[in-house]
């Protein structure tokens, strides 16, 4: 069963907070619900499908469903991948809606990290079966990306000002959008001079850290059109985990879109060159360097290349990239990017970006996550996108 021709996202939504200490965490769910139904313009009578992760709070989809209020639900899903968990969810939706398990599903990210910035840090949970092996190291998400960036150094020659590109490209972008937590356009001197965190990566290296969340709609097709919204097919999706096997993959430089990038192009029958905009997870410049490689835009070891001068930045490179800043500049709610991805690819679709980074005649774009850690264990999503 393919998912092509059988589901579009008709609703996406942003939520404007970057801070939020007046606010629950259901209260941001339900305002991400209620920002992407009126988005899409349906009701909340309509939705008979739910996915969320473990930012939901209680019982997670079950406490969500009542209070939100949500009486038709026949359909849950509440996969966990970290970060990428939201580009899984639209994939599953299509699945589910291919299959006849529903025909409106709401997707939804919330929570509020910056109110209690150490928890949310906290790297293995006591009760994960690696925390013995792990934990006992004392190792933090920096210092973890730290190793990625430091061995790619070491193996390929990437160097610190191709990483600063990264983020040069999103504040470029982040200029332009008004809820952006950070935005002043850098210079990689800029970036370069910034405090170091965790050698080789500097603070602006690092993605911010925001309250807030987001909604997304997958609608079954007869639905979609039936709306007064332009039509965004999802038309490939893949996921992959990939682990360090006990210590028995020590690659610490490699990502699992390795895995599922192929798969999403092959469902989607579309190649990388037809791809005219990308959403790519950057809780890290490493990282977007790393799922670069990993999908296909380039050779491996060729990242720090593809990054520099511009490549990313909209009308000036080959490869937009983040067009609303990302997790760089813009929004990274819960630390988690995944949803935003897909938000900015709808939004890239409909031609409903800013003016100054909207890329002309986009119809086909991509959106990819890694959730957890890379080198070490984490989940991806890749999600391929078109405009009719």
């Amino acid at each position: 069963m393919t998912i092509r021709g059988q589901a579009f996202i008709a609703g996406a939504f942003e939520h404007p907070l970057r801070s939020a200490p007046h606010k629950s965490t259901a209260q941001l769910h339900a305002e991400c619900a209620l920002g992407a139904l009126k988005d899409a313009g349906l009701s909340k009578d309509d939705i008979d499908g739910y996915y969320c992760s473990t930012d939901a709070p209680g019982l997670g989809a079950l406490s969500m469903i009542d209070y939100m209020g949500l009486r038709n639900v026949r359909h849950m899903d509440t996969t966990e991948t970290g970060g990428s968990s939201y580009i899984v969810h639209v994939g599953h939706a299509a699945q589910a809606i291919a299959a006849g398990k529903c025909k409106v599903a709401l997707i939804t990210l919330a929570g509020r990290p910056r109110q209690n910035p150490v928890a949310s840090l906290r790297l293995v949970p006591d009760a994960a079966p690696e925390a013995p092996f792990e934990a006992i190291y004392g190792g933090t998400t920096h210092t973890m990306y730290a190793m990625c960036a430091m061995r790619h150094m070491k193996e390929y020659g990437t160097t610190s000002e191709q990483l600063a590109w990264v983020k040069v490209a999103a504040s470029h972008h982040a200029q332009w959008n008004e809820h952006a937590l950070l935005r002043d356009v850098v210079t990689v001197e800029d970036v370069l001079s910034s405090p170091l965190i965790a050698d080789p990566l500097h603070r602006l290296d690092c993605c911010v850290v925001t309250d807030g969340g987001g909604a997304l709609l997958v609608v079954a097709t007869e639905i979609a059109k039936s709306l007064d919204r332009p039509l965004v097919e999802v038309i490939g999706a893949a996921e992959a985990p990939k682990t360090p096997l006990g210590g028995r993959d020590l690659d610490i430089i490699s990502s699992a879109a390795q895995r599922t990038a192929d798969l999403a192009f092959e469902e989607a029958g579309v190649g990388r060159q037809d791809i005219k905009y990308a959403s790519i997870y950057d809780s890290f410049t490493i990282t977007v360097l790393i799922q670069l490689e990993d999908l296909g835009f380039c050779a491996k070891g060729e990242g720090g290349r593809f990054v520099s001068d511009g490549n990313l930045i909209s009308g000036v490179g080959k490869l937009p990239f983040n067009t609303d800043g990302g997790g760089l500049c813009n929004n990274h709610p819960v630390n988690r990017g995944g949803i935003t991805k897909v938000i900015e690819a709808v939004r890239q679709l409909r031609g409903e970006a800013h003016p100054k980074v909207q890329v002309p005649n986009c119809d086909i774009a991509l959106a990819h996550g890694t959730g957890g850690r890379l080198g070490e264990r984490h989940g991806a999503g890749t999600l391929i996108m078109r405009r009719l």
